[in-house]
């Protein structure tokens, strides 16, 4: 933990309010088919857990958000047909645990704090925990050696009945605005029959307290 802030911070740090971020990537719509294209904006607020996504493919855009404490997932065909208009309570707590798995992008949300608590489990490893309101979540979250955070580890709803392992994982770390973070980034479920990645993310920019759409 001393290992990764000291990596990722400067002294005096000041703590980050509000990103925006572009990127592009590739990204599945089934674990059973091929990766599509895939380019994306996001928004977070660190102040109060709040983030939205857009990602757009030559067919369809997709919205994922976590906003006012609720969570859901809108795609439309050809920015015309709600094809699908998810949320409820499994939504609010996925989305909530994506804008946590996220947080490396503005490191200073992972110091502890009201929300985050740190346990070392050993030299390379220690579990984040996490409670927002109601809800609450444990993420395993794995150093290299040199102290980056390569993935982060924890439980989420596949389906609307069963959780499964979902990790975040992390490579190719960068300097950007004196914050060091990663610019490659996967999103992936770990089952069984071994991890099926479904998100293939780069970053292009990213931007600290900002006050307009980037």
């Amino acid at each position: 933990m001393q290992r990764y802030f000291k990596l990722v911070l400067k002294n005096g740090q000041p703590y980050i309010n509000s990103v925006g971020l572009t990127h592009n990537g590739f990204f599945k719509t089934d674990l059973k088919k091929d990766f599509i294209k895939i380019d994306g904006e996001q928004y977070f607020s660190a102040q109060k857990p709040q983030f939205i996504w857009k990602g757009e493919t030559l067919m369809f855009t997709a919205r994922d958000f976590f906003i006012v404490d609720k969570g859901g997932l809108i795609a439309t065909l050809l920015n015309v047909y709600n094809i699908v208009d998810a949320n409820g309570s499994n939504f609010d707590e996925g989305e909530l645990q994506r804008w946590m798995g996220e947080s490396v992008w503005f490191p200073t949300n992972l110091l502890p704090s009201e929300y985050v608590n740190w346990t070392a489990i050993d030299a390379n490893a220690a579990k984040l925990s996490f409670k927002y309101k109601t809800t609450a979540f444990d993420f395993i979250v794995r150093f290299n050696d040199i102290g980056e955070i390569k993935e982060m580890e924890g439980y989420r709803f596949m389906s609307a009945a069963k959780k499964e392992k979902w990790v975040c994982k992390m490579a190719n770390y960068q300097e950007r605005s004196g914050v060091k973070i990663p610019i490659s980034d996967q999103a992936i479920w770990r089952l069984k029959e071994g991890d099926q990645v479904y998100a293939k993310f780069e970053v292009q920019k990213i931007v600290y307290n900002i006050s307009e759409k980037l």
